[in-house]
């Protein structure tokens, strides 16, 4: 599965228009009824309104199916934290996940100097993935990623830029399958958006929070 993260995260994330048929990013409309099932609670998930989520082109050469997402945590005309979800799903298994399903993510964002600072962040960030998925109860194994830290620095003609920091995190576990062979698929998406909020530096949503809107209605960050 560490493939799978490396192809997810360089480049486009290795999702080509070549990848995706016309009209079904995702091939879900010939797919197993357990993929289909968990790619439909995904579209029916509530979200907080700082996200705006939108499906994007699936990777088809890392499991039989595949269904994605990418997202971004808005503030007015700034996009504060970014990330790409991936639903893979091989009905014969996978020894590596350890189940049917698996779930791949890269998730970035621009850190203050100070925060980029910490020796502790890598394991804080670490953390709030695994806490997202633990504070929804959700079951999940096989865990693994990375997270890394980079410095840019301007020089010469670009000298008066102050230096900037970012943060990103690729990650993949295998959500536990539930009735039908069906993993809980909106409540991964909530934590996976939970993570986007804190690295974002959003403040928690309450529990039972009412301010969320059905995906997608996400924007193309490039405009703003």
């Amino acid at each position: 599965m560490a493939a799978a993260q490396e192809r997810l995260s360089d480049g486009a994330g290795g999702m080509d228009a070549k990848d995706a048929k016309e009209g079904d990013l995702d091939g879900s409309s010939t797919a197993p009824t357990p993929f289909r099932a968990a790619v439909d609670a995904l579209r029916a998930a509530r979200l907080r309104p700082q996200i705006e989520v939108e499906q994007t082109k699936a990777p088809q050469r890392l499991a039989p199916y595949a269904h994605a997402l990418e997202a971004a945590v808005v503030d007015g005309d700034q996009d504060l934290a970014d990330g790409r979800l991936v639903l893979l799903h091989d009905p014969a298994g996978h020894d590596a996940w350890r189940g049917s399903f698996r779930l791949v993510t890269l998730v970035r964002a621009e850190l203050e100097p100070e925060m980029a600072a910490d020796p502790l962040l890598p394991d804080v960030c670490w953390s709030w993935l695994t806490g997202a998925l633990q504070a929804r109860g959700l079951s999940y194994g096989e865990a693994s990623g990375t997270v890394t830290r980079a410095s840019s620095h301007y020089f010469g003609g670009l000298s008066e830029r102050p230096a900037a920091s970012q943060i990103e995190i690729r990650a993949s576990w295998t959500p536990r399958e539930g009735l039908g062979g069906v993993p809980d698929t909106a409540a991964h998406l909530a934590s996976w958006c939970d993570l986007l909020a804190q690295v974002a530096g959003l403040p928690p949503a309450g529990p039972g929070d009412a301010s969320v809107v059905t995906l997608p209605q996400r924007r193309d960050p490039q405009s703003r």
